[in-house]
């Protein structure tokens, strides 16, 4: 059996997860790569938009009228990292061009909670933390 530095072992057949807790304060805990991963912004507006279609899937051209801002790449680079980490599914319809479908999984749509509660306390806070910072602009 092989155990992998991300908590999961194969077993020679399916890969399995174990029960490893991470401890974010250790330079070599993957932990620290799945918060640098999930704590962007476009992170948090990919999952709040697939949340707010789940369980409909929402194609790319949509995902980036939605988002004003992202690149194409930057939304495509989102989207693999999100698809890799388990967290979107991807579906491609083979036309010319392709279509490509996004969706929430499962585990991807339990981010949803603690992302909104992040959106929500940044929304809340953006004045008092501008005027902290010296900034005259809020971002309303």
């Amino acid at each position: 059996m092989l155990v992998g530095e991300d908590g999961t072992f194969d077993s020679g057949g399916e890969v399995q997860v174990t029960t490893r807790r991470g401890d974010v304060f250790d330079p070599a805990c993957p932990t620290r790569r799945l918060l640098d991963r999930i704590g962007t912004k476009w992170v948090s507006m990919v999952v709040k938009l697939l949340a707010e279609a789940h369980p409909a899937e929402v194609r790319f051209a949509e995902l980036r009228r939605r988002m004003p801002g992202v690149s194409q790449k930057m939304l495509s680079v989102t989207l693999q990292n999100l698809t890799r980490d388990g967290l979107v599914a991807r579906r491609v319809e083979p036309t010319v061009p392709p279509r490509v479908h996004y969706r929430l999984t499962d585990l991807g749509l339990s981010l949803e909670t603690p992302l909104a509660a992040l959106r929500a306390w940044a929304e809340e806070h953006m004045a008092t933390v501008d005027v902290a910072r010296g900034d005259a602009t809020s971002v309303g």
